[in-house]
């Protein structure tokens, strides 16, 4: 594919975001804000889903079964795909759902802890199991990534959380390396174009201490995203550890890792629907971030 060609079809697909986005509000979780100022903080990593952006499940993925059903059945013939050979009685997400386990436990047995999957990969046998009979049927990768955003849009909305903007440009120019360390997809990105109209690097985030998980094909609350940004800070920038402070939802995906690795922490409570506190794992017990916050805004202090 030319460069021309895929930056056409991002622009699709960017525009298909928008098509399928809708404001959302943060649900308060009611859980109590602990802020403070953190002395030496060169850097702030965020994590993606629930932190920056609402996210309507909760969390990257479908929020139930009948809705992801339906909304795949809408994303087959958004796709062009023929969504009618299924039959009123398949269950379409259930082979979404396998797909997605095969893949994993084939990571897994290569030593992967926590393994992520390749979306594009996964819609591919997706579509194989799915229409085995139609041997003649050419899927082509755009009708893939198109299926991938469609469903994804439609299982897992989501909108920037209030402030994010405004704290990512105060935090900037304070002097701030920015970074991300998150669970995503290729579609990620394309929504901070398709909702905000810039990309990562326009709203201050360093390309280079940004770690998506789909490019690792590794998730967390695995420790590699994150070594991979520190790695980088410190070699570029001379900052340590102790000196970056990460922001998430996850008390174990995101508060856990980070801690390991001698981060401060900032544990974000902003969204009742995709606050993890993660009680019930004995990893997370006895863990405490350094910070609770409820508003992205009250990061803008560092």
């Amino acid at each position: 594919m030319s460069e021309a060609q895929a930056q056409s079809q991002s622009g699709e697909l960017i525009a298909r975001i928008r098509c399928l986005s809708r404001q959302l509000q943060p649900q308060p979780s009611g859980y109590p804000a602990r802020v403070a100022v953190l002395p030496d903080i060169r850097a702030v990593i965020f994590d993606i889903y629930g932190t920056l952006l609402i996210s309507g499940s909760g969390d990257i993925g479908p929020a139930s079964a009948e809705q992801s059903e339906q909304a795949l059945r809408e994303a087959l013939s958004a796709a062009g795909l023929p969504v009618a050979r299924l039959g009123d009685n398949s269950c379409a997400a259930e082979t979404l759902v396998d797909c997605i386990q095969e893949a994993q436990t084939v990571r897994r047995a290569e030593g992967i802890q926590f393994p992520e999957v390749d979306i594009i990969a996964v819609w591919r046998q997706v579509l194989r199991k799915l229409f085995e009979q139609d041997q003649k049927l050419t899927i082509k990768d755009s009708q893939l990534r198109r299926l991938a955003v469609e469903y994804e849009c439609r299982t897992n909305p989501v909108w920037p959380m209030p402030g994010m903007r405004d704290t990512l440009d105060t935090l900037h120019a304070a002097g701030r390396q920015l970074g991300i360390v998150s669970n995503a997809q290729f579609y990620t990105p394309l929504m901070f174009r398709a909702l905000l109209d810039a990309t990562p690097d326009e709203l201050g985030f360093d390309s280079r201490l940004c770690a998506w998980s789909y490019e690792a094909l590794q998730g967390k609350p695995s420790v590699t995203l994150f070594q991979q940004v520190l790695n980088e800070l410190a070699g570029a920038h001379g900052i340590n550890p102790q000196q970056t402070l990460y922001v998430g939802n996850d008390m174990l995906k995101d508060i856990w890792p980070a801690a390991r690795l001698g981060c401060k922490t900032a544990l974000f409570a902003g969204d009742r629907r995709s606050l993890r506190l993660r009680e019930d794992d004995e990893r997370c017990r006895e863990l405490e971030p350094d910070l609770v916050v409820d508003d992205l805004s009250q990061l803008a202090q560092f």
